[in-house]
């Protein structure tokens, strides 16, 4: 049986993004806050809010029960600075954590007191993604 361990991982986060984006709705402080402190910009991709959500599913596919500060490692960089060396930062929190809650609404995820999982829902989506993204063939879910 194909999982989400055995296909690419920008391949399912985009099919899962595509599938994600009739599901949730997007915040409309979204197209104007940069995604951490390390970052110059907001994001310039206008699909960045169901992109970032899919990648989320995934994480908490492969490392849940995970939470907002373990994946706030995971999206963060080196932030540039002019003068002096660079420096480690953590992604920013507020859009990961309004990611998780998405994801909750829409029974995805849940919460528990180790952090959040997947659920038997979220689970069986990811695994029919990747089957499907495996096979190449219809990736309608």
């Amino acid at each position: 049986m194909v999982n989400a361990y055995d296909v690419k991982a920008s391949e399912l986060v985009k099919e899962t993004a595509k599938l994600l984006k009739d599901r949730i709705t997007k915040p409309e402080y979204i197209n104007y806050v940069k995604s951490g402190a390390n970052r110059e910009r907001a994001p310039l991709d206008p699909d960045f809010w169901y992109v970032r959500n899919a990648s989320i599913l995934r994480q908490v596919y492969l490392n849940g029960p995970i939470g907002v500060s373990r994946l706030r490692v995971r999206y963060g960089s080196r932030k540039e600075h002019s003068v002096h060396r660079r420096h480690y930062t953590p992604g920013g929190g507020s859009i990961i954590r309004d990611a998780l809650q998405a994801l909750e609404k829409i029974e995805l995820i849940k919460k528990t007191k180790q952090g959040r999982i997947i659920t038997p829902k979220g689970k069986a989506l990811i695994d029919k993604l990747s089957r499907d993204i495996s096979q190449g063939g219809d990736r309608h879910a």
